[in-house]
């Protein structure tokens, strides 16, 4: 975390005393030749701040004036911004330049302050764009909007399921539209070059909480998701799959894996290494959730059809690792951090077998050799 705002703001009050003869200069050609005054350049002063900081804030907002206007954060960031009762203006402030909507936060919150608006941020949801400007955001946040719908899409879901969910919420984005804004991949990203052509943007449908505005459309929310992702994908993270021989788009594949077969958190990395060690003495995964994806929906609604038969593990399809070698050819579903993190940091073992324990905990049992995988079964 950076810095607390206000100390950054006592750092720029420091450094504009330097200003003051700039000031002085800017105020004395207003009197002779009649230039523009502070007020018209970035609006009135309206803190309760001690006079002297008041100028000096009005000196370091008028030489920054131009960026007032232009564009605060990052061209594609989004946030659906929650503030709660009692939230400072330096906590909002903070959450908005790790999102991206603001890259110059000192700026911010010392045209908050010399305006007097950081005492009227409102608790609400407020949608933010980085295209907008500081002026802008700061009058976003007098004035609070009621019309945001939050919506949850859990860990493991395909993207058919959260195209369910924007429905069952009564969102404005329809599963059509939603199916049609993620059914390629988008130009733009890390990952955008590795997915196959034809293929979906599954798998890089970040598992989150989003807040949705009454009008907002399909690829506002599908971007969202995205930088979301792009955000979660730390360079340690990208590290850690290189080391494990893994591009991107590989890594978030065997991890969307990982997703659907793991129950208890900690067991994610153990399963990881599992499926590491396979892959490279090149035995098939015999994963059932790519067969469970392979299947599709069931007749009784289901995505994810269990238990599964013999003959389900014969369905001819790439992504049937019974009967492909290697990974499939993408993502069955869109992984969490946990499942992520597990593939770039799996466990240090030769294990190359496990099965879900025989007590109902979730739990799975594993084995370096299939006899001891075959002692491992259910009675």
């Amino acid at each position: 975390m950076p810095k607390p705002l206000r100390t950054c703001l006592t750092f720029l009050l420091l450094a504009t005393l330097a200003s003051a003869v700039c000031l002085g200069v800017w105020l004395a050609g207003s009197l002779l030749f009649g230039l523009p005054n502070l007020s018209d350049r970035i609006g009135p002063a309206g803190s309760d701040l001690p006079a002297a900081q008041e100028t000096l804030l009005g000196a370091y907002l008028a030489i920054r004036s131009r960026d007032l206007e232009r564009p605060a954060g990052l061209p594609r960031a989004t946030l659906a911004l929650d503030i709660a009762e009692g939230e400072s203006a330096d906590m909002v402030i903070g959450r908005m330049s790790e999102a991206g909507i603001v890259r110059d936060p000192a700026l911010f919150l010392a045209y908050l302050r010399y305006r007097g608006l950081d005492r009227g941020i409102q608790a609400g949801t407020y949608s933010l764009t980085g295209q907008m400007s500081i002026r802008e955001i700061a009058k976003a946040l007098q004035s609070a909007q009621a019309d945001l719908l939050a919506i949850t899409f859990p860990e493991g879901w395909r993207r058919e399921q959260m195209a369910e969910a924007l429905a069952a919420l009564g969102a404005s984005i329809t599963p059509e539209a939603f199916l049609e804004a993620t059914q390629f991949s988008l130009p733009g990203y890390s990952f955008s070059a590795q997915v196959p052509p034809g293929y979906s943007l599954e798998g890089f449908l970040f598992p989150d909480t989003y807040l949705l505005a009454q009008h907002e459309d399909a690829p506002g929310l599908v971007r969202r998701m995205l930088e979301n992702f792009e955000r979660k994908a730390s360079p340690e993270l990208r590290e850690g799959f290189a080391r494990q021989g893994l591009r991107l788009y590989q890594a978030v594949t065997l991890a969307s894996i990982i997703e659907r077969e793991a129950v208890v958190t900690e067991e994610r990395p153990r399963i990881a290494a599992v499926f590491l060690n396979r892959l490279r003495q090149g035995m098939t995964l015999d994963a059932d959730p790519t067969v469970q994806y392979a299947l599709g929906r069931q007749a009784d609604g289901s995505w994810w059809k269990a238990p599964l038969t013999a003959a389900d593990l014969q369905i001819e399809s790439p992504f049937n690792t019974y009967r492909i070698t290697g990974l499939p050819p993408g993502p069955i579903a869109n992984p969490g951090l946990a499942s992520l993190q597990a593939v770039a940091f799996p466990a240090t073992t030769s294990e190359l077998y496990f099965r879900a324990a025989c007590d109902g905990s979730g739990r799975h049992l594993f084995a370096e050799t299939y006899e001891q995988h075959l002692q491992n079964a259910c009675p």
